[in-house]
């Protein structure tokens, strides 16, 4: 049986996290059952100083988690609909976290799942789990018995063009090889998914 990431794994630098998430799965044992999905896209954030994460506003009610242990789990509200799972890392007191962002189904995921907000959906995941310890029994992440390495590459994040210099930081790793990496395009995910078409997977490192 896979064992669960330990608190080791998360207590450790927030970049080497954010790009050995990349292959592990993610459990959910929630309303729809087990739903696990492989982690294909993470971004990386490092506050207080990194302008682009939630802690650089210092220690509030929303981020308080982030600045708890490492391994758990730090679940929020963007544009007042979506949820977004972040992963606790570093040392306790430093508020850093990594963002999951994209995910390949693997079992009981039904809808879609690449991007933040939607494999939260996809999986249930809102923010009466915000705080979960990721070593219990509801949300945790595992090295899957049948691992599969990713090929790794790296940009910038999305969507902090307000962080000035801080947002040309390449502190998102993803997949090359995956057709859930957020920013394939529809197009091209089509066609990696199509049965017959496979092979369009190993082309997918444009971005």
């Amino acid at each position: 049986m896979p064992a669960k990431l330990s608190r080791d794994f998360y207590a450790r630098e927030t970049l080497l996290v954010a790009r050995d998430l990349l292959g592990m799965h993610l459990i959910h044992a929630g309303p729809e059952g087990e739903q696990v999905g492989r982690i294909v896209e993470t971004e990386a954030y490092k506050g207080p100083h990194d302008l682009a994460a939630h802690s650089s506003r210092g220690r509030t009610k929303r981020t308080e988690v982030m600045f708890g242990p490492p391994g758990h789990a730090y679940v929020y509200l963007i544009y007042g609909f979506w949820n977004c799972l972040n992963i606790v890392t570093a040392a306790h007191g430093t508020p850093h976290a990594v963002l999951l962002r994209g995910l390949e189904p693997v079992k009981g995921i039904s809808t879609t799942s690449h991007g933040p907000g939607l494999l939260c959906r996809a999986l249930h995941i809102d923010r009466g789990l915000n705080g979960a310890d990721l070593l219990g029994d509801t949300l945790w992440l595992e090295q899957p018995t049948r691992y599969r390495p990713p090929k790794i590459g790296r940009a910038t994040r999305i969507g902090v063009d307000y962080a000035g210099d801080w947002a040309q930081k390449p502190w998102r790793f993803f997949d090359k090889d995956s057709p859930y990496v957020s920013t394939v395009s529809a197009a091209v995910r089509k066609r990696a998914l199509a049965p017959d078409q496979g092979a369009v997977r190993a082309k997918l490192a444009r971005k």
